[in-house]
């Protein structure tokens, strides 16, 4: 069976562990989406493109779900976190081997 790409991981991170949050009303349960999807496309970053562009990937995740937040105050929840879901799988892919 075939991986999942990183960059579907990482966007399906966002958007699901935001999805588990509202619709289930409990935060925590969303992070742990949003921890475990980030989790497992970190560990194909580093396969992929190394220690460095593991972090750098990682830190734009992390600026992803935190800047979603102020985003969604100027144009709605949703829009921000698809925006910003799109960004970071358009990052992800850019920086990692797009064969996969």
């Amino acid at each position: 069976m075939a991986e999942v790409p990183a960059p579907v991981l990482a966007a399906g991170g966002l958007v699901g562990g935001y999805a588990v949050a509202r619709y289930t009303k409990n935060r925590p349960l969303g992070g742990a989406v949003l921890a475990l999807a980030g989790a497992a496309a970190a560990r194909q970053w580093r396969q992929q493109a190394g220690t460095k562009t593991t972090a750098a990937l990682s830190a734009a995740y992390v600026a992803g779900f935190a800047g979603s937040h102020p985003l969604a105050k100027k144009m709605g929840a949703w829009p921000a976190v698809l925006g910003v879901a799109g960004a970071v799988a358009l990052t992800s892919w850019a920086a990692t081997d797009r064969r996969n």
